[in-house]
């Protein structure tokens, strides 16, 4: 694997450090008056989730691991676990659902994936950002409240709420962005 110097830190990059595998989530680079340049970095476990802050010099020589990323397709859910299928090999894996996180209500089936792979470990799953999903239920639209900027609150098929504009109404179709849990356009 590729070592790398403190200072080639990058956010996104993925660090073999400490015994364990972090994500670069943010990077600062400090270049104190007094002493030599180092880089601050904030690195988030990629097993566990833990954070740590850690000071990396110029000098300091670090592993740089390389995720193999497959697309694959959503076949179902059982007991937590979440099957997924290789689209060129057709074996199939199974994922905690866990990996997803709060963003798990938006796996829709047949939906393909992007899970990266660590060796034969998957770390992490990948979901369209934006997905489509149909509103179960929200509140009519009142007379009037048509101001700027007003939004509704709204519970989508999938069991999660968000804000959507006034003019949309139920059993209508929207496009949600699953990274940031809000309206994006009418589908």
């Amino acid at each position: 694997m590729p070592k790398i110097n403190g200072n080639e830190i990058r956010p996104g990059n993925v660090l073999e450090h400490d015994g364990g595998l972090w994500a670069a989530v943010k990077v600062n680079h400090v270049k104190p008056g007094k002493g030599g340049a180092f880089a601050q970095v904030e690195l988030k476990n990629l097993r566990d989730g833990r954070k740590l802050n850690e000071r990396f010099r110029s000098e300091d020589k670090v592993e740089r691991v390389r995720l193999d990323q497959k697309d694959q397709q959503f076949l179902y859910e059982s007991d937590g676990k979440l099957v997924f299928m290789d689209s060129e090999t057709f074996e199939q894996t199974e994922l905690d659902a866990e990996l997803l996180g709060d963003r798990r209500p938006f796996l829709q089936d047949g939906m393909t994936a992007t899970i990266e792979y660590y060796g034969e470990e998957a770390l992490s799953v990948q979901i369209p950002q934006k997905v489509t999903c149909k509103i179960a239920e929200t509140e009519p639209v009142v007379k009037g409240q048509t101001a700027a900027n007003s939004y509704k609150p709204a519970i989508l098929d999938n069991g999660v709420r968000i804000m959507i504009p006034p003019f949309v109404g139920e059993g209508e179709d929207i496009i949600v962005n699953t990274e940031l849990f809000e309206y994006s356009e009418r589908a």
